[in-house]
């Protein structure tokens, strides 16, 4: 019979190795690695001939999937349209954020037509109860319980009557006794969602679980469990922001990039059905630097503000702050600007903010953020009611992008009666005014229209000591 043969595992990054070290050549941590067994596959089962895979034809009858809508239209925009019998959800983020409370409100809203469970390894049942009496949830049906092993859940899941919706809060907590590991560790999250993951299949229940984020922003630690589950939806905010954004990384069942927007009050999470009219609720006309983008999260446009601050540094190498953007981006940006249209920003200290909380990711925030930067230093606002949206090349050229018309009417509905477009044949907007713009010189004349002085180049300060 063959012996069976160990590996040295990093609990931090997952990575294997063939024998220990002090250090994890993948992540550079120290003391991370765990031994743990592997047993091979026997002789006998290898010279065991294995069953012929029968194939179905390309072209055969699809079944449509079967959803099970929780009731929360933001959620089920985010999951595709419901849960999906015999699914595994991961739902990420950081301590605090709101994940035990989203989900909690989930299933409470599903618990009037399903049998669910609330399996907490953080908290006692009572202050799940304190947090269901905050909440207003105290009447529906939801189970709940406290535990942290895994073959105890595992049960729970299997029996006859068990439940048809899951939640486990957090993987990070579980432990399962065959491994001698301590719990969030990469071997016990990866062997414990695996326990569970098969329970909840071959039931056809739907399993949610709760996972932190690291110091480097992964979700419940190895990238190995975003492989496992079907759908992974991360519960972004900002602890100084009210807003909360669920957004699906993957989703096995729908479309990816989908998010929900939620506003976190004192009695829960309250779904935002408008999130652009939110977004721009607290916005003031005629300040220099800020610009009205209206993007694309997923299938939805959505209008935000970006806001830029531009002022004389003193430093050689002036700061670069950016806050729901690509920092790579502003550069090149920045490059455009000075090289195509005369803008000296080298001596300046940038400043770029999406305002919100919301993080953007198109590259046809180009142009808005374009606008502002130009706003910000001439010290000229933006016309009023006005929409900004492009992508901006490195020849200076203003490229089209996708979903036009579903930006111009987004904008047209929240009453902004122009927008500055990429040129391009056909496009039109009932009730709004066009401009349209090849290069980004044509963007600057446009935020001058009233005779304003020319840009002013940034001039270094000079020095106390000189």
């Amino acid at each position: 019979m063959a012996r069976a043969s160990s590996v040295y595992v990093c609990q931090a990054c997952g990575a294997t190795h063939p024998k220990w070290a002090g250090r994890c050549d993948a992540c550079g941590d120290w003391n991370t690695l765990i031994e743990e067994v592997t047993q091979p596959v026997a002789g006998r089962a290898s010279r065991t001939r294995g069953r012929q895979v029968a194939l179905t034809p390309l072209d055969g009858a699809v079944s449509p999937v079967p959803r099970r809508p929780t009731g929360i239209a933001e959620f089920d925009r985010v999951t595709g349209g419901g849960l999906v019998p015999g699914s595994a959800l991961l739902v990420g983020g950081e301590p605090g954020i709101g994940k035990s409370t989203l989900l909690l409100q989930v299933a409470a809203a599903v618990s009037a037509e399903a049998r669910c469970a609330y399996v907490s390894g953080e908290e006692a049942v009572d202050q799940i109860k304190l947090r269901a009496d905050r909440l207003g949830l105290r009447a529906s049906g939801v189970g709940l319980a406290a535990a942290t092993a895994v073959r105890d859940i595992a049960a729970l899941l299997a029996a006859p009557d068990g439940p048809e919706i899951m939640v486990v809060d957090s993987v990070q907590t579980l432990h399962l006794d065959a491994l001698d590991s301590a719990p969030g560790t990469v071997a016990q999250v990866r062997a414990s969602a695996h326990e569970l993951i098969q329970v909840a299949k071959r039931r056809g229940a739907v399993l949610l679980l709760v996972g932190h984020v690291t110091k480097e922003g992964l979700l419940a630690g190895p990238k190995v469990l975003e492989h496992m589950v079907d759908a992974v939806l991360a519960f972004e905010g900002e602890r100084g922001h009210q807003f909360r954004i669920l957004r699906a990384a993957k989703n096995r069942f729908g479309a990816t990039d989908e998010i929900g927007v939620f506003e976190m009050t004192d009695g829960g999470l309250m779904e935002v059905p408008n999130p652009s009219a939110l977004f721009l609720a607290e916005r003031e006309a005629g300040v220099a630097g800020s610009a009205v983008f209206a993007g694309i999260e997923g299938t939805r446009p959505v209008l935000v503000e970006v806001q830029s601050l531009i002022v004389p540094s003193p430093l050689a190498t002036p700061r670069r702050a950016v806050v729901g953007w690509d920092g790579g981006r502003l550069a090149m940006v920045l490059a455009v600007l000075e090289a195509r249209c005369g803008l000296a920003l080298n001596s300046a200290e940038v400043f770029l903010n999406i305002a919100g909380g919301l993080r953007i990711t198109e590259p046809a925030a180009d142009l808005a953020v374009a606008a502002a930067l130009a706003s910000a230093e001439s010290g000229v606002p933006l016309p009023p009611e006005t929409v900004v949206f492009g992508e901006i090349g490195l020849g200076g050229e203003i490229r089209a992008v996708a979903r036009t018309d579903a930006r111009l009417k987004e904008a047209a509905k929240l009453g902004f009666g122009r927008a500055i477009v990429p040129a391009r044949r056909g496009t039109t907007a009932a009730g709004m005014e066009l401009l349209e713009v090849s290069h980004v010189s044509d963007l600057l004349r446009h935020i001058r229209p009233l005779g304003a002085e020319p840009l002013r180049r940034m001039a270094r300060p000079e020095s106390r000591h000189a």
